[in-house]
């Protein structure tokens, strides 16, 4: 339906849309985790540190800039497709349900490998400071943290649709799902609240996930825990924080 609108008009309804995924994901988490229920979950703040209105204010301020280009790069994404450029497709008859739920398991793998690599190169000396410091002004994040990005790393985050839509056969409500996993996850990778049991990190199939204390490690020491989804590169590749599991099961533990 998107690809009748004319381009200003699709700018404008991809940049509502995006808005509305970041601010009720974002919204929802913040109000339900440090403001409505902060009381029985005070006891799990990662850093022990209250979140800074200020500090807020700036994560929003940036989040702003970075909807822009989401959508930028959406609506590029839908006038490839009515141009029939893309291989996305809009009737799960083509391929069936089988490959759907493949590919969007494959979006997310792909997604993870991408996000840690590009991740990584951004940690580099020379374009750390200039692109990536931005997300990492936010020491002690919050949930609005989630898109706070300089707009060169913007642009370079948004790079995974353009490679999916281009790689693989996927149908438009599978990567409507697949949009609305990775801001979900984006958003609890910033909580700032260590919301999962204690046992989580010792479960084979759940521990290969990450938690929100991990991605918190990596804003607060910045030099591990590059992942975004799973673990496994961060254990292949030996960037996993030493005392991630042992954070983990302290925040965990602690009485409440």
């Amino acid at each position: 339906m998107l690809s009748y609108l004319q381009p200003s008009d699709l700018m404008v309804q991809l940049v509502a849309t995006d808005f509305l995924r970041y601010f009720l994901a974002a919204g929802a988490a913040y109000l339900f985790f440090w403001v409505i229920f902060f009381e029985k979950w005070q006891h799990r703040v990662i850093q022990r540190k209250k979140l800074q209105s200020q500090k807020m204010w700036m994560e929003v301020r940036y989040s702003l800039s970075t909807l822009v280009i989401f959508a930028l790069v959406g609506t590029g994404v839908v006038l490839a497709k009515k141009a029939g450029y893309t291989l996305l497709y809009d009737d799960f008859r083509e391929y069936g349900w089988i490959w759907a739920l493949a590919s969007f398991a494959l979006a997310i793998l792909i997604h993870d490998a991408y996000f840690y690599w590009m991740h990584r190169l951004m940690h580099h000396p020379k374009i750390f400071r200039h692109v990536h410091l931005v997300h990492h002004m936010s020491t002690n994040p919050s949930p609005w943290a989630a898109y706070s990005f300089h707009p060169i790393e913007a642009v370079v985050e948004a790079g995974i649709l353009p490679l999916l839509v281009f790689l693989l056969p996927l149908h438009t409500g599978v990567l409507f799902v697949f949009l609305l996993y990775m801001i979900t996850r984006n958003v609890l990778g910033h909580l700032g609240i260590e919301f999962l049991p204690k046992a989580f990190v010792r479960i084979p199939f759940l521990k290969l996930h990450t938690t929100t204390t991990h991605h918190d490690l990596h804003h607060k020491e910045s030099s591990s825990n590059f992942g975004l989804y799973f673990t496994w590169w961060d254990r292949w590749c030996g960037t996993e924080h030493k005392r991630y599991r042992e954070t983990f099961e302290e925040v965990t533990t602690r009485e409440s």
